[in-house]
C-alpha cells in the first residue's frame, strides 16, 4: 500500500521545537519531491516546506524561514521537518504529500499521495 504517515506532533510551549517525520511506504522516495502542508481552524491550508529528493532543492514559506529545515533520508524513506522557535501561529495539522518530479510538481500540485496529519499545538 503506498502511503505516507506522519509522526512528531503535539503540545510544545512557545519558543520550543519539535521535529516532525514523514515515513514513505510503497513507494521510494528518491524520485519525489515531498513537503509539509499545514491548517489551523478557520484558515486555509498553507504550503509550509517541501524538497526535491532528486537534485535536494528546498522550498519554504517566508513565515517559517530560518525557523525550520527540511531534510530527508532516503535510505529511511522519511523526509523531516525541523521546527524551531516554535510561535503560537504555527499551531496546526501538518500533512505530508508526495509529488513525483522535481520541486516544481510539488509546488504546482502534482500531488499523488497524502498523510493523514499530524496535530502541533503551540502554547503562548
Amino acid at each position: 500500500e503506498v502511503q505516507l504517515v506522519e509522526s512528531g506532533g503535539g503540545l510544545v510551549q512557545a519558543g520550543g521545537s519539535l521535529r516532525l517525520s514523514c515515513a514513505a511506504s510503497g513507494f521510494t522516495i528518491d524520485d519525489y519531491a515531498i513537503g509539509w502542508f499545514r491548517q489551523a481552524p478557520g484558515k486555509e491550508r498553507e504550503g509550509v516546506s517541501a524538497i526535491s529528493n532528486s537534485d535536494g532543492s528546498t522550498y519554504y514559506v517566508a513565515s517559517v524561514k530560518g525557523r525550520f529545515t527540511i531534510s530527508s533520508d532516503n535510505a529511511k524513506n522519511t523526509v523531516y521537518l525541523q521546527m524551531n522557535s516554535l510561535k503560537s501561529e504555527d499551531t496546526a495539522v501538518y500533512y505530508c504529500a508526495a509529488a513525483k518530479g522535481p520541486l516544481s510538481s510539488w509546488l504546482y500540485g502534482n500531488f499523488e499521495v497524502w498523510g493523514q496529519g499530524t496535530l502541533v499545538t503551540v502554547s503562548s
